[in-house]
């Protein structure tokens, strides 16, 4: 066996393996997902007579809980359909309690900005929008509700990992030529907080996941949201990714067990 090639090769790229059993992110007890639709198993429905269009959050198609069924890991769901990293700071997270100790996870994947960019039309901001010591000074733009998040739950939980993802490659955006730089701006600011933070790494679906063309749409979209093979689909993407971030970066997920845990560590 050689385990080098097997799990370290320095030529491999994201997604090349892709692991149905979770891989390595089941070194992680508990994971929180911080999302909108996308994490939430949201399925539409479409009223043929009316052409009225439906939504209903099914939490237990969502990747996020995929992911939990491969891996074993205690996974929560911190979205909703519609969700934005403003309106998870105002207001969202306190009311659901996504802020209390008992649901604090050693790992938080957060999938958010399509809802902010696209659809409300946020500005992007700058890094300089981040406050590093009090976050609810952050400004009131992507960047700083988007940071804002990061710093609360660092806070929260000192050493917890934090996986940032960015928008795959859409056909329907990338036919508007505006919507596919969003993408792209997107993409180089989650980069830039992953290299700003701790502990923080970006899953780039953006990058090096597949291009969701027509084919892929028909195959793994219900209306314009995915459908029960689309959601298992993401989950293997995000499993295999962060299995290969682990992999490869084997030296910073050391301290993983202590992370929420009684237990300090000491080396």
């Amino acid at each position: 066996m050689n385990v080098h090639d097997l799990y370290f090769n320095p030529n491999e790229k994201p997604l090349d393996n892709i692991c149905r059993d979770g891989g390595f992110v089941s070194i992680f007890r508990t994971i929180a997902c911080v999302g909108d639709s996308l994490s939430s198993g949201e399925f539409e429905t479409l009223e043929q007579d009316t052409g009225v269009h439906h939504y209903y959050d099914m939490f237990e198609y969502s990747w996020g809980q995929f992911l939990g069924r491969m891996s074993g890991s205690k996974v929560y769901n911190f979205s909703r359909g519609g969700m934005t990293a403003s309106e998870y700071c105002d207001s969202f997270a306190e009311a659901k309690g996504f802020w209390d100790a008992d649901k604090k996870a050693q790992a938080y994947i957060i999938a958010l900005g399509i809802n902010d960019l696209i659809g409300a039309r946020q500005p992007l901001g700058e890094m300089s929008d981040i406050n590093p010591e009090d976050p609810t000074q952050n400004a009131k733009t992507f960047t700083g509700y988007y940071a804002r998040i990061i710093q609360t739950y660092q806070k929260m939980v000192p050493g917890a990992k934090f996986f940032l993802v960015t928008i795959p490659r859409q056909e329907l955006y990338e036919a508007v030529p505006d919507l596919n730089a969003v993408g792209d701006a997107h993409r180089a600011r989650l980069c830039e907080l992953a290299a700003y933070f701790d502990n923080t790494y970006v899953v780039d679906l953006r990058e090096y996941g597949p291009f969701h063309d027509a084919e892929l749409t028909k195959r793994f979209y219900l209306y314009g949201h995915m459908n029960a093979l689309g959601y298992r689909f993401m989950a293997e993407q995000i499993a295999s990714y962060i299995d290969y971030i682990v992999r490869h970066n084997a030296e910073d997920f050391n301290g993983v067990p202590f992370v929420n845990s009684e237990t300090p560590m000491l080396c």
